[in-house]
């Protein structure tokens, strides 16, 4: 520092030039941190940490952490795209399909996995978490089956097409319990074994539990 330079014109920590650039490391920081801790164990100040920023700079941008925490759990729309297609297709594979589609998601790019482990763990104290966990379960897995098995069903019977439809949604309902607790198992409570296990042994060992469960037998 020269004899021209006070401390105060140096580079101030806690500052990123470029609102853009700032709000995007917030995000980053924020998406990662309510991921590992939950909405609970996320605080401001952690955040900030993480983003080298102020803590009063990420209120300016984020009014709450609620507000903060919506943001972080914008899932990309390819994404769930990708989720709904392993429903396309003939049901040769299907459990196969879902599975591995399922995990793509959840264990894939950060972009996509950390918002929605966000939304896991914060299900449980956090109203929008818990409602946004449900839209998506109702959408990539209620209504994308529903859909898959209404298409082979007489539309002339709409009695067996209502009844087809409540059973592929039930059917679905099963399979999103057994997936989303195989993650919640894996990421959220760490049970070694599952934590530990590779993912295509995971994926030969389940798929066909979802298989039975979403093709029903003749």
């Amino acid at each position: 520092m020269t004899a021209n330079t006070s401390p105060s014109a140096a580079a101030r920590p806690g500052r990123r030039p470029g609102t853009s650039t700032t709000r995007q490391a917030i995000l980053t920081a924020a998406r990662a941190r309510f991921a590992a801790d939950g909405f609970t164990g996320t605080t401001i100040r952690r955040i900030a940490a993480d983003a080298g920023v102020d803590a009063s700079l990420v209120m300016q941008f984020f009014r709450s952490k609620d507000e903060l925490f919506a943001a972080v759990m914008s899932v990309p729309a390819e994404a769930l795209a990708h989720f709904s297609e392993a429903f396309r297709g003939t049901d040769d594979g299907l459990g196969e399909r879902v599975v591995r589609a399922f995990l793509d998601v959840w264990e894939g790019n950060v972009l996509t996995s950390e918002p929605l482990m966000a939304m896991l763990r914060g299900a449980i104290v956090n109203e929008q978490a818990n409602e946004q966990l449900r839209q998506f379960i109702q959408e990539r897995f209620f209504v994308a089956a529903a859909t898959s098995r209404d298409a082979g069903v007489d539309a002339a019977n709409d009695d067996d097409a209502d009844t087809d439809t409540d059973d592929a949604m039930l059917r679905a309902g099963i399979v999103s319990s057994m997936l989303v607790g195989l993650v919640v198992g894996r990421g959220v409570v760490g049970v070694p074994t599952l934590a530990e296990a590779e993912r295509e042994k995971l994926i030969m060992l389940v798929a066909p539990a979802v298989q039975s469960v979403l093709v029903p037998t003749p």
